[in-house]
């Protein structure tokens, strides 16, 4: 496990999170993605990664939550081809490298049907959590798309989530 950075467990962390996301889906809906629809922080300040809105229904509450997600295209000719707008999406429950699951992953698990909002479009989709073989196929892709996944593996001793995003 690479070094974790010293504060990274403190309490804060998933509440700066939690402020940060709410703001951006505030921003992206308003704006249609055109502010908010690419990640431009750590490794993505040199590769912008895009990203999606994603709404989710609470496992407990039944409310339905947002949250902007990086995401991958999965097209016919394999991760990071085809149209974000068709083809199945591909998302990290990564949260940072923090010690549990988001919220918004374990919500899924419960009720896989959501829906995510690219730009100004939405579409209904399936959650489908990967199984070993096929995130050990994907997860190449995703650190090309966005290098500090990795980093982010070797901060948790918990293995994180890759989630398949299928239209409905």
């Amino acid at each position: 496990m690479d070094k974790r950075p010293p504060r990274l467990d403190s309490p804060v962390v998933p509440a700066v999170i939690k402020a940060m996301s709410r703001a951006q889906t505030r921003i992206y809906r308003a704006t249609g993605g055109r502010i908010g629809g690419t990640w431009r922080i750590g490794a993505g300040f040199r590769k912008p990664v895009p990203t999606l809105l994603l709404e989710h229904r609470g496992r407990k509450s039944g409310t339905t939550h947002t949250v902007p997600l990086l995401y991958l295209v999965l097209g016919a000719d394999g991760p990071g081809t085809g149209d974000p707008l068709a083809d199945d999406l591909v998302v990290v429950a990564s949260q940072g490298g923090l010690p549990a699951n988001p919220q918004w992953y374990r919500n899924l698990v419960a009720d896989p049907d959501a829906a995510v909002q690219i730009g100004g479009t939405r579409r209904t989709v399936r959650a489908h959590v990967t199984g070993a073989d096929e995130r050990a196929r994907l997860w190449p892709a995703l650190v090309a798309l966005y290098a500090d996944f990795d980093a982010y593996q070797s901060w948790t001793d918990r293995t994180i989530p890759v989630v398949v995003l299928r239209a409905r």
